[in-house]
């Protein structure tokens, strides 16, 4: 089995569904007493959260490369971060390390080709929805047509990760929002919608609709599993 490399913390809440999913994984696949081989480090999330808000992109990927690195040190063989927004800078993350990163979004484009879906709509923090890092990776690489919600909405999904969700706070009336929000990209297309952020799973579950709902910590997770099973 491989080593798992994860950076999490951003937030610790949906850092504990992945250590949670990742070894529900490993003891489904060989039963028994078996569990994740995982080097995990956590940040103190309101220093990065300062950066996003700052702009200070540079900055950020800096100091999770400087992560990357501890986390290989400690015997990782293959990296996640655990969270969909920073990957915006994966590439430099990626080029200060020797192990491969699983990019979140590749995990989840695979998991829609797979399913025959080409267009989607896409909820998360307003980076993800309104910057090309994820959008256009969903597009270029993998031919996967993608819609958000209106300027408006997006700002007040965002805010509801940040100013809710991350804090633990899962309210009803912010859940109604979020799957207005999911009908109107349906309305316009959509055949499924991405659940971009890792904390979004917290929030709204399958069950809250009849979309299709792909769960981003869900299948990075899985993902993971997969990989870290894979001979070397």
């Amino acid at each position: 089995m491989k080593t798992i490399g994860m950076i999490g913390g951003m937030s610790w809440e949906s850092t504990a569904s992945y250590y949670r999913a990742i070894n529900e994984g490993i003891k489904r696949e060989l039963g028994g007493l078996h569990s994740a081989k995982i080097c995990l480090i956590s940040v103190d999330f309101d220093e990065i959260e300062q950066l996003q808000r700052e702009g200070n992109w540079a900055r950020a990927g800096e100091l999770l490369a400087s992560l990357a690195v501890d986390v290989q040190a400690g015997g990782a063989d293959f990296l996640l971060i655990c969270t969909n927004t920073m990957h915006k800078v994966a590439d430099a993350i990626q080029s200060k390390i020797g192990i491969p990163l699983l990019h979140i979004a590749d995990a989840t484009a695979q998991q829609l080709i797979d399913d025959k879906i080409d267009r989607v709509g896409l909820l998360g923090t307003r980076f993800t929805m309104e910057d090309t890092f994820y959008k256009a990776r969903l597009t270029d690489k993998f031919g996967i047509d993608v819609l958000v919600p209106s300027p408006a909405n997006c700002a007040r999904v965002s805010s509801i990760i940040y100013e809710e969700l991350c804090l633990g706070a899962i309210n009803a009336e912010s859940r109604a929002f979020y799957i207005r929000q999911i009908a109107e990209l349906a309305e316009r297309g959509a055949q499924a919608v991405i659940l971009g952020c890792t904390e979004i799973a917290l929030l709204v579950q399958q069950r809250h609709t009849e979309i299709p709902l792909y769960d981003t910590t869900s299948i990075h997770a899985e993902a993971a599993v997969k990989m870290a099973l894979t001979d070397r």
